[in-house]
């Protein structure tokens, strides 16, 4: 089987992505593209419509004897699968749920804030109208466009750092009496860390008194995936490395 992971930098869904990869034990070839330079869209797989149409926004793609797959939590569901390390998602059933609900509810409503929040904070990308108009998907061709120009509503911007608060609170109240999310380490963390991480210095106050939350990240920070693929890194601060993530959810 041959497989290559294409990534951004170690942060956001790059960050879920190859922490699983190295949680599982796997191999796979690396290559590094500038998510935030529109690179994935001059790749000879950008047109399928798995990476295309791909809810994440600018995420990594896992090759697999030439299928692409796109996705963070979808692609770490694959490497649990086929890689030997400790299981990422629960066997029991109910308890398998409530791990996939829970990175559910971060695709849907802390990735987009974070995303947002975060292309807010970095620079405007210096890409092309040539660049811009490869991207297939319409709106997030629409939120390369806004990035490009600098518009930003500041009521997405609120309501961002509302979703990353209301984040915080649901990971404090979770990791009551617990060092993972869901007691045993998964994919929930991977996922949840991944987004989550760079918002300490972005949203500081929803951090102020969370300090299970402080403890947690201070432990998933420590994990060696997490280390080794910090250590993957082409710029000092990664955490500041974005690109456009999943859309803001239209209903709230």
């Amino acid at each position: 089987m041959s497989m290559t992971l294409y990534h951004g930098q170690p942060n956001g869904p790059s960050l879920t992505v190859l922490a699983a990869l190295f949680e599982k034990g796997l191999d796979a070839d690396l290559q590094f593209i500038d998510l935030a330079a529109g690179e994935r869209h001059a790749q000879p797989w950008a047109g399928q419509t798995e990476v295309a149409m791909s809810i994440e926004g600018e995420g990594p793609v896992l090759l697999v004897d030439g299928e692409a797959m796109a996705d963070s939590v979808f692609v770490g569901c694959y490497l649990d699968d086929i890689g030997s390390g400790p299981l990422l998602r629960p066997t029991d059933p109910y308890a398998r749920w409530q791990v996939m609900m829970w990175c559910r509810q971060m695709i849907e409503r802390l990735a987009p804030a974070a995303g947002y929040l975060g292309i807010h904070e970095a620079s405007a990308p210096d890409i092309s109208d040539d660049v811009l108009a490869a991207i297939q998907s319409e709106d997030l061709r629409a939120r390369w466009a806004d990035w490009r120009s600098g518009k930003f509503e500041d009521e997405k911007l609120e309501d961002s750092r509302v979703k990353v608060a209301q984040a915080v609170e649901k990971c404090e109240a979770q990791l009551d009496g617990r060092d993972w999310l869901f007691g045993d380490f998964s994919l929930a963390d991977l996922e949840t860390y991944a987004w989550l991480a760079a918002m300490a210095d972005i949203v500081p106050d929803a951090f102020v008194d969370a300090p299970r939350t402080a403890d947690w990240l201070a432990r998933m920070k420590a994990r060696p995936s997490i280390a080794k693929a910090l250590d993957l890194a082409t710029t000092d601060k990664p955490e500041k490395a974005w690109a456009p993530g999943p859309e803001i959810n239209r209903w709230g």
